[in-house]
């Protein structure tokens, strides 16, 4: 049966035998070109339970919640290894990682780069290699200087002194990853997920965009944000002892728990911040 055409009409949804309820604008507002969004905006026929009224969708609905909770908030969640793989299994499925037209296939693979980094000195200088899973190598001092990594897997991977200047690494994940004394001058890393990395002493001045990251609970002790944007960021809970902030923009970021103790915040652009129980004590303002 077709479902009627009104945003804030409730869906009720059988994902392989979970139940959930939300609405059709909460499935077809953010991606409006997802398989959800077209499954619920009259353009296609949903099966229906005539009895129950529960579109059923022949999927696990494990992680259902997740893709829900993305849809409406925007919000990745923090999860094991494995369970990303999941997600993110899921995520194809529903049309929600879908290519830009101007990305290509990644340029080499996994092996390649396993490969390449028995070398003494690696450089992927301007080397797509965007979806590739790179999680837990040593890929410490390589230089992704230039290089295409959107969507890359970086979880636990060591990557100690490696260089990402003006990389695109938009939506790649860092979870748990090392990135101690990285450069990051001009990179592009909006809507990355770096939830408990380890930045300490990184370089991430001038230019380089954390727009929307999740940094929860990041390591970013003496870390150089001078200049950085990192508007609308989730550093809940991250640990910004010694950090540079000069000019950096945190307008509507996430520091609620945040250790900013004795950290000078007197240029840091923080209108609209979240500071609840963040450690303030000693920070200039």
């Amino acid at each position: 049966m077709m479902m009627p055409n009104v945003s804030s009409t409730l869906v009720r949804l059988n994902i392989g035998g979970k139940k959930f309820c939300t609405t059709i604008d909460t499935l077809t507002q953010r991606d409006p070109d997802s398989m959800l969004a077209a499954m619920f905006s009259g353009r296609h026929t949903a099966c229906q339970d005539s009895e129950k009224g529960y579109v059923f969708v022949d999927r696990d609905g494990k992680h259902f919640r997740h893709i829900l909770n993305w849809l409406r908030d925007g919000i990745v969640p923090t999860l094991e290894d494995n369970e990303y793989a999941e997600l993110l299994q899921e995520a194809e499925y529903y049309q929600l990682l879908r290519k830009e037209p101007e990305e290509m296939d990644a340029e080499l693979t996994r092996a390649d780069i396993i490969k390449c980094i028995q070398s003494e000195k690696v450089r992927f200088r301007g080397v797509n290699l965007s979806g590739l899973d790179l999680s837990k190598l040593d890929l410490s001092s390589v230089d992704f200087s230039y290089a295409c990594l959107r969507n890359v897997f970086f979880s636990r991977a060591n990557l100690q002194l490696a260089k990402f200047r003006d990389a695109d690494a938009e939506g790649s994940i860092f979870h748990n990853a090392t990135l101690r004394e990285c450069e990051f001058t001009g990179a592009n890393l909006c809507g990355a997920l770096l939830a408990g990395a380890n930045l300490q002493s990184a370089n991430l001045q001038g230019n380089c965009s954390f727009c929307g990251a999740d940094l929860r609970s990041a390591h970013l002790q003496t870390a150089d944000l001078t200049n950085a944007n990192l508007e609308g960021a989730n550093l809940e809970g991250a640990n910004l002892k010694g950090a540079k902030l000069s000019n950096a923009n945190l307008k509507g970021a996430n520091l609620q728990r945040a250790y900013l103790r004795h950290v000078n915040l007197r240029e840091t652009h923080l209108e609209g911040a979240k500071l609840d129980g963040a450690n303030l004590l000693g920070a200039i303002r």
